[in-house]
């Protein structure tokens, strides 16, 4: 996924925000494509500047628990990106996916340009021709992004490491 190579010249790279339910899962599922440089997992939409995993659970904030996806549009589109997203959840489930409810898992999608935004609601209506219900997610301009705590940063990887196992199994 990331490229490390020191010798190569630094690429122009975009990044994009999407929310889908909770960000581990959506975190991972990006973090798996070519052309992906970075993934990170914060709070994106709300009123309150950098908030806590509590207080945007507490449904208060207006935040959304988004992945922020930062990539070589050389290597992968945002439309390829879109199309993956809606791949990835229920687009139809209104504030929830799965087990998780409320407002802060809601389906959305932060645009940086125009041309996200006009490239979101293509990808969208197509999407809308595959599903019998009608796509609740919100295709809306980009506001400031607050990185999550340090713990939550690429979580499922870390839960799956033989490192992160025995954490687990001594409780830590």
């Amino acid at each position: 996924m990331a490229d490390s190579d020191a010798t190569t010249t630094p690429r122009a790279t975009e990044t994009a925000e999407f929310g889908a339910g909770c960000f581990w899962q959506v975190e991972e599922a990006f973090r798996e494509l070519d052309g992906v440089i970075d993934t990170a997992v914060g709070y994106e939409g709300g009123h309150v500047d950098n908030p806590t995993y509590e207080q945007v659970c507490s449904g208060t904030t207006g935040h959304v628990e988004v992945t922020q996806v930062e990539y070589d549009p050389s290597r992968v589109s945002f439309e390829d990106l879109v199309s993956k997203y809606f791949e990835i959840h229920d687009p139809t489930q209104l504030d929830r996916q799965g087990p998780d409810v409320g407002y802060q898992y809601r389906s959305v999608i932060f645009t940086n340009s125009d041309e996200q935004a006009e490239t979101a609601r293509r990808v969208l209506k197509r999407a809308q021709g595959s599903v019998s219900a009608p796509i609740v997610t919100e295709i809306t301009p980009a506001k400031p992004f607050w990185r999550a705590e340090e713990y939550h940063q690429c979580y499922l990887q870390k839960r799956s490491s033989p490192a992160g196992l025995i954490g687990q199994l001594l409780g830590r």
